[in-house]
């Protein structure tokens, strides 16, 4: 009978874990914070599968063309069809290109370099043609539900790339990539702004999120070239279809998205439609910058390895590392910008604007670098104005919802994605072309411009700092503590209101859709 006692036992012993940790589930604190893993997860392996592909895809793209086909007398290959077996050096990014190449990059057939940036761009422009519709699935489905989506989207995409062997399915499984990330990473940040209310916390939350982001872009190459190298082609993509299975099965524990539970935290007040909120100027201001400030790192990564090793002679080591240094200078500017967002958050557009500042600088001194260390530097710099920038202006995208709209965040952080996706879909396809017409050093001098121009446009943001949140709209409706749905506006000195009593913004550049917005809320 004794060997029966600890049989006995291990249903006591599980039944206590499984107590144990649902109790932990149902603390607010430690479920938000294991969201906000499932979450950086997410984005994480997300831009993990968008660069591992950097080192391995210009050899998925030869094998496919080379490929052989019925023909009367075959050819040898001769020395200019020998010379096709290259890794695309105008292939984004160059950052991760991983420090030990199976074959030296030489020049690409022309058609292989069309095939490789199309390949690249393909992601990027269906999550562009997706987003406005992603956006208002959120505000209707909640956040859970659609991250569950997204990341189902993600596995199979990946075990698409991993069993991918022509150019069809490559391009089938990074346009599905992007399907995928309209759901995952729109609803993965607006899940967070939900999660986390109030500052600091939201831009510390945010700022985590990005620095996982930075994190999987650079690992990814170096990581993906070493398994394709010793483990075979299939081996990364199989790492990451495991991840993005586990991170879902975490999210169906944590959040329970098809609960009873679950069904009536998706009961939402409806939120204000995708379109409206792009008409907002304040919010127009924002989604500019993000774009500004990511069209240099998304146009150089195509084109500067070429450059490298035209004018400083680069080696394939130095252009494979050029980009990593700066992972260091990002978090960097992620941790600065929250630990001064939280002593002057009403600052938080002056921090945009020095990151514009830092990131058209930088830019400039790109064209002007002859040796690899200053070159390391400027890209540094590069990486250091875009932290500051994203961690500024992603957490204000919150708060101007909560003030001037209702606080469902799915389409603002669409109108983000956006953002991103036009400079993303662009770089892989105009940059070369724009370098062999008028040339490297012209469109790094007119990407900074563009930038150091910008910079003050952020001013226009100045009086955003003057709103305040008042009483949760799920108070009053779902009878909850406050979690992040605010549905009026106070002013931090004085209140004001219009004609019929309604909380107003202060002045500003924008009083004109201040009205607006009355209007149509008054007409619904």
């Amino acid at each position: 009978m004794e060997p029966e006692a600890p049989a006995g036992q291990a249903p006591a012993a599980a039944s206590k874990l499984s107590e144990a940790v649902g109790a932990a589930l149902q603390d607010p604190r430690r479920q938000r914070r294991l969201v906000l893993v499932i979450v950086c997860v997410a984005l994480f392996l997300d831009n993990m599968l968008y660069m591992v592909i950097v080192p391995i895809v210009p050899y998925y793209v030869h094998a496919a063309s080379e490929k052989p086909t019925p023909t009367p007398s075959p050819t040898p290959p001769t020395p200019t069809n020998a010379s096709a077996v290259t890794v695309n050096t105008s292939e984004p990014p160059t950052a991760a290109m991983p420090a030990k190449s199976i074959v030296k990059p030489q020049h690409p057939r022309d058609n292989e370099d069309v095939k490789i940036g199309v390949l690249f761009a393909s992601k990027a422009i269906l999550q562009l043609l997706v987003n406005p519709l992603s956006g208002t699935f959120i505000d209707r489905m909640s956040y859970d539900l659609p991250l569950l989506l997204g990341l189902g989207v993600l596995f199979a995409s990946t075990v698409m790339f991993a069993f991918a062997e022509d150019y069809a399915t490559l391009f089938a499984a990074r346009s599905l990539q992007g399907l995928g990330s309209a759901f995952a990473d729109t609803s993965g940040i607006a899940m967070i702004a939900d999660k986390y209310p109030e500052e600091p916390e939201r831009s510390r939350a945010l700022g985590l999120a990005l620095a996982f982001i930075s994190f999987g872009s650079l690992v990814a190459p170096p990581f993906g070239g070493f398994l394709h190298e010793f483990a075979g082609k299939s081996a990364p993509f199989l790492v990451l279809a495991a991840v993005s299975l586990f991170d879902a099965l975490l999210l169906l524990v944590v959040a329970k998205p098809f609960s009873a539970a679950a069904r009536a935290r998706a009961n939402l007040p409806v939120g204000t439609p995708i379109h409206r909120l792009m008409l907002d100027p304040y919010i127009a201001v924002v989604a500019g910058a993000l774009t500004t400030c990511n069209i240099p790192l998304a146009f150089l990564e195509p084109t500067i390895a070429t450059w490298m090793e035209r004018t400083m002679a680069a080696s394939e080591w130095e252009a494979g590392i050029a980009w990593l240094p700066a992972f260091v200078p990002h978090v960097l500017g992620v941790y600065l910008t929250v630990r001064l967002a939280a002593r002057y958050p009403h600052l938080q557009w002056l921090y945009g604007a020095f990151g514009l500042a830092v990131i058209g600088a930088s830019s400039c001194l790109v064209p002007a670098c002859r040796s690899f260390a200053p070159l390391v530097i400027s890209l540094c710099g590069l990486c250091f104005g875009i932290a500051l920038v994203d961690t500024a202006l992603l957490p204000t995208l919150a708060f101007l919802v909560d003030v001037r709209h209702v606080s469902v965040y799915g389409s603002v952080y669409a109108i983000a994605d956006i953002s991103y996706c036009v400079a993303y879909a662009l770089g892989p396809i105009v940059a070369g072309h724009i370098v062999h017409s008028l040339g490297f050093a012209q469109l790094s001098l007119g990407m900074g411009l563009a930038n150091l121009l910008y910079a003050p446009v952020l001013l226009l943001l100045r009086n955003v700092g003057l709103l305040k949140r008042s009483r949760s709209e799920r108070d009053v409706l779902l009878d909850e503590p406050p979690q992040g749905l605010y549905d009026a506006v106070r002013l931090r000195e004085r209140p004001m209101s219009d004609r019929e009593g309604a909380p107003r913004s202060p002045p500003g550049p924008f009083d004109a859709c201040e009205e607006d917005d009355y209007d149509y809320y008054t007409r619904s």
